[in-house]
């Protein structure tokens, strides 16, 4: 049965659709069937693998409004054992559409359902909110990995997410565990990088898992998306595509010993 991922943290630029990418793609090249899910209205994943949101006939939006199948929805990507559920600028209308239906948090993961079995695994991108689309994902989702970047503010927000990943859990009965937090836009040249990474060890006790595996700052993880490609095809030798590789397999590794 396949594994559902929701990346998800409600502060913008802290590397979400970035880690949802190149994670994705990491375990697609290390042999995973991997379907990516562009849960954000801005389709910046679809974009990342060379799709024309603008020329798209058919996004989630038409296959959560009802209208289509989701599997003919799914597109193959040029990367083997690799599909996206592209989206587009029409999903922003689906919170309100939702929001008047009975059971409305369930909506993703009746979605998901009939095509999880097919995928080892399934990585929702989810936008920066903690609305309808949001817990939509966290009910969908086996597990939650949170991208942190190496700022100050790191940690402001990361109650609110945690609470509301608690809230469902509770309320909705959807248990979406913390299966890890990545550490994005690092620089370890930096004494503000290294105390980030202290903080976070500090704030989460040990309760949740951090992973060693670190996104550093660099130029060919925002290079890539403006061609149409994961940075970790795009340059696969960068220190980008080498950070996500390694957090590809520190997670399989971590699933090994799990089961």
């Amino acid at each position: 049965m396949g594994e559902i991922l929701a990346i998800i943290n409600q502060k913008g630029g802290c590397g979400k659709t970035t880690t949802a990418v190149n994670f994705g793609t990491s375990l697609a090249l290390l042999g995973k069937t991997v379907l990516i899910v562009d849960f954000d209205p801005q389709a910046n994943a679809t974009t990342s693998f060379g799709v024309d949101k603008l020329k798209l006939e058919k996004t989630i939006y038409d296959a959560l409004s009802g209208e289509i199948n989701v599997e003919k929805v799914i597109k193959a990507t040029f990367i083997k054992n690799l599909f996206i559920l592209p989206s587009n600028i029409e999903l922003s209308g689906i919170e309100v559409e939702l929001n008047n239906k009975k059971n409305f948090h369930d909506a993703l993961k009746n979605l998901l359902n009939p095509v999880k079995d097919l995928f080892n695994y399934i990585i929702i991108d989810v936008p920066p909110s903690l609305g309808v689309i949001t817990v939509n994902a966290l009910v969908a989702a086996n597990g939650v990995i949170i991208p942190i970047q190496a700022e100050y503010y790191a940690l402001e927000g990361v109650a609110d997410l945690i609470n509301t990943i608690k809230l469902v859990e509770e309320r909705l009965k959807s248990p979406s565990p913390i299966r890890g937090i990545v550490l994005t836009l690092y620089d370890s040249r930096t004494i503000l990088g290294r105390e980030v990474y202290k903080e976070l060890k500090t704030y989460f006790g040990g309760k949740e898992h951090i992973f060693d595996s670190v996104i550093p700052r660099n130029v060919k993880l925002a290079e890539a998306p403006s061609h149409g490609l994961p940075c970790i095809i795009f340059d696969p030798v960068s220190r980008g595509s080498k950070a996500y590789m390694k957090l590809a397999k520190e997670f399989l590794e971590l699933e090994n010993q799990e089961h």
